[in-house]
């Protein structure tokens, strides 16, 4: 009490706390921002810089190469950072090793093999459902409100999603591709849940280290059974694109991925999926040269905002969506 009032006593004094408070609010929001802003970039990119990648390799073993180069290089940063100072506990090794398997493995397994046939963007598309399966799973298993807004918010996305799936697949799209790359879909919501409800004990660096080195030890047996190290043409934009896939993808919009879901809830964070569809679009027809149909343009409004009511936080939250 007194040292409000000592407060009120000095000229602006309150007032000047709550300016800088909310400057620092305003700070972190724009770096939150900034953040997610980068996450989408990485993220939605990667389905292209993939489609460049598997021309010239398998992309199964492109894939297992990439998991294990980008695993060891996140140890080593973790013990240059000071952040790993012991071996996680078995409880949260078995966790990690789960979540290699599925957000790492399986997620990426299934959505590289079916764009050898489906286009980088309809591969986008459809992993962009992410936020409907995972709110759907969230409310019962995680105990996460759904309110009004929020729900129609999740319709609106799925309808921009759904126009334009149907536009491509009444293109002509190849169906097992696409089905591949719906499991895969699936495989990345359960990592979601999984991460939320279990929630592993270590820093950053080292859980994305052990999902990459886990999805990649568990790959490199299946790639080798599929596919021949002789089938790989070592070519610039093979290089490129695993250097890319590598540390702008799976070191860091990986680490900004688990950093988001960490700091928001699974359905906020899973929410911000629905940015990939123009983003993944806009990259396959600047990368690849692929189509974009006015269907396509037409599916970004409702997606655009199904995004603003999902993500817009509740009141008693405390912030957090």
């Amino acid at each position: 009490m007194r040292s409000a009032q000592m407060k009120q006593g000095i000229p602006g004094g309150a007032d000047a706390d709550r300016s800088i408070a909310a400057r620092f609010g305003d700070r972190r929001a724009m770096l939150n921002l900034a953040l997610v802003a980068v996450f989408c970039v990485l993220w939605s990119s990667a389905f292209a810089a993939a489609k460049i990648g598997i021309v010239d390799c398998p992309p199964l073993i492109l894939l297992s190469a990439r998991f294990l180069a980008a695993g060891v290089i996140m140890i080593a940063l973790a013990v240059a950072t000071g952040a790993l100072r012991a071996l996680p506990r078995r409880r949260d090794l078995v966790l990690l090793v789960a979540l290699g398997a599925l957000n790492n493995a399986v997620y990426l397994g299934l959505s590289w093999v079916g764009m050898e046939t489906v286009s980088s963007g309809v591969a986008a598309v459809i992993i962009s459902a992410n936020p409907l399966l995972t709110a759907l799973i969230a409310a019962p298993v995680l105990g996460e409100r759904l309110g009004v807004a929020k729900l129609a918010g999740l319709a609106l996305g799925l309808a921009g999603v759904a126009i334009v799936v149907r536009s491509r697949i009444a293109g002509g799209e190849e169906l097992f591709g696409t089905a591949l790359v719906c499991a895969a879909l699936l495989s990345l919501v359960a990592g979601t849940i999984v991460f939320k409800r279990f929630v592993p004990r270590v820093d950053l660096w080292t859980g994305n280290a052990v999902q990459c080195l886990a999805g990649g030890v568990l790959l490199a047996p299946v790639a080798l059974m599929t596919a021949s190290p002789a089938d790989i043409h070592l070519t610039a934009n093979l290089v490129w694109s695993f250097a890319y896939m590598v540390v702008a993808v799976s070191i860091g919009a990986y680490w900004l991925w688990f950093y988001l879901l960490s700091k928001s809830s699974a359905t906020a964070a899973a929410s911000l999926h629905f940015l990939m569809p123009p983003l993944g679009l806009m990259f396959g027809w600047l990368l690849l040269g692929e189509p974009v149909a006015a269907a396509d343009l037409l599916g970004i409004v409702p997606i655009a905002i199904g995004i603003r009511l999902v993500t817009r936080p509740t009141r008693g939250a405390g912030g957090r969506a």
